[in-house]
């Protein structure tokens, strides 16, 4: 039995910008890097240390190489957090593309962009 979301994998161009935009734009945290000096490399992220689910940055065009069958489609990733105007106005602050905030059935939504323009949606949860 599965009992929890344990890595995410997020294919992208450019893993040094990713990683600055994760962690300088957005708050998160390196948890780990590993390189077998073979080109695959692998950046595990995270908004905390503590994190039960991260997301490892992989080289999108490395893996196709690797596997020319695997998608390597950005995943819809819905983050949480406590406070979403806070979070909205940091990021705009930071100079990443937000979305408007939405009232949805769940809860309040917005989404944002990387530097990639992968879309990913946050939702207020307390």
């Amino acid at each position: 039995m599965i009992h929890k979301v344990g890595q995410i994998m997020l294919y992208v161009n450019n893993q040094d910008e990713a990683v600055k935009f994760w962690t300088e734009k957005v708050g998160f945290s390196v948890i780990s890097e590993e390189d077998n000096q073979h080109g695959m490399r692998w950046i595990e992220i995270a908004p905390t240390k503590e994190a039960e689910t991260s997301i490892i940055l992989h080289n999108k065009e490395f893996v196709a190489k690797m596997n020319p069958k695997l998608n390597l489609g950005t995943p819809s990733l819905m983050l949480f957090t406590e406070n979403l105007e806070k979070l909205f106005n940091d990021l705009q602050s930071n100079n990443i593309t937000v979305g408007e905030i939405v009232n949805m059935p769940s809860g309040r939504v917005f989404n944002f962009a990387d530097n990639e323009e992968n879309y990913f949606a946050v939702m207020e949860k307390k």
